[in-house]
């Protein structure tokens, strides 16, 4: 029956792309949420609530599509708590950048886990990214490169941004590690199985951590961290499903799209005004992503024989 779900959902680039582009707006609202509800809120409890609120549409998605029964069955527990326990540790990380830094300079650090992504499907997934694909991520990593430039050697440097950028480093090593293991699990289990098993022990992670203290939230906070996490579950969903159509290394590099969103939000929620490092750095992201998109023929041939070679 596993199986029989896992092959209605081939290598598909496209269909990818789409899945991947939606999740990323909905992933950078969800991180400009946690920005402005990290000023009340301690990380164990942004957590929890981000967790335990995805559960409602994660839980939908699964009735819907008649697959609640087939998510709760898998032969591989050990693998379900360690993703989530990954997921969890990058959650953290990500917050901790998220109430330092701007949305787009926390968004920014996040995409190192792509260069890391790729190097970890190639150890552990055996995959083999084209010349388009690899030249796609080291000329994403150039723009990151000059949207820290400011923020990392300019006079406004401060302990805060320090930590934000430490957070965001142990983020993306942490993510990239969770990527392969969710690449792995689409395998053998339904994506929202993925998501569900995440939401649950991110969930009794971010619980934990009641016992260190957690803050008393008005009614406008509250509503962020709701809001907050319906976006989280919707956008999980999304990024798992277009993890399991294509190849990581085809996601890497098309993810850095997304600084395009956390730039707007910034501007439209923070007020933040763009300079000239940041808007030459998207830029350069945009043009990586575009080489990379480019170049999804090429993927789709390299990555259908050792797909149809498993089954």
């Amino acid at each position: 029956m596993t199986s029989a779900h896992i092959s209605t959902r081939g290598v598909n680039p496209a269909a990818a792309l789409w899945l991947a582009t939606f999740a990323l707006f909905t992933m950078t609202a969800m991180n400009a949420i946690i920005h402005e509800a990290a000023k009340v809120a301690p990380v164990g409890q942004l957590v929890f609530w981000r967790s335990f609120v995805a559960l409602g549409p994660i839980l939908i998605y699964l009735l819907v599509r008649r697959e609640l029964g087939m998510s709760l069955r898998t032969k591989y527990p050990h693998k379900h708590l360690i993703r989530g326990v990954l997921g969890a540790g990058v959650m953290m990380f990500n917050f901790i950048a998220l109430a330092y830094l701007s949305v787009g300079l926390a968004t920014a650090i996040s995409y190192l886990t792509p260069i890391l992504s790729i190097c970890a499907a190639m150890v552990f997934l055996r995959e083999r990214p084209g010349a388009a694909v690899i030249t796609g991520v080291v000329i994403g990593l150039v723009g990151i490169v000059l949207m820290l430039f400011p923020a990392l050697v300019g006079t406004e440097v401060r302990q805060g941004t320090l930590i934000g950028v430490a957070a965001g480093l142990a983020m993306a090593a942490t993510n990239a590690l969770s990527r392969v293991q969710v690449k792995d699990l689409t395998r053998t289990d339904p994506p929202a199985s993925i998501a569900l098993s995440f939401a649950v022990v991110s969930s009794l992670v971010g619980l934990a951590t009641l016992a260190f203290g957690w803050a008393e939230l008005d009614s406008q906070t509250l509503m962020l961290l709701i809001g907050a996490g319906l976006l989280g579950g919707m956008g999980h969903i999304l990024m798992t499903e277009a993890v399991a159509r294509a190849p990581v290394s085809l996601l890497a590099g098309y993810e850095y799209t997304g600084i395009i969103w956390a730039f707007l939000f910034d501007v439209a929620l923070l007020g933040v005004v763009l300079d000239v490092w940041s808007v030459a750095g998207a830029l350069v992201v945009v043009a990586a992503a575009a080489l990379v998109a480019y170049g999804q023929g090429r993927f789709s041939r390299q990555s259908a024989s050792p797909v149809r070679t498993e089954r």
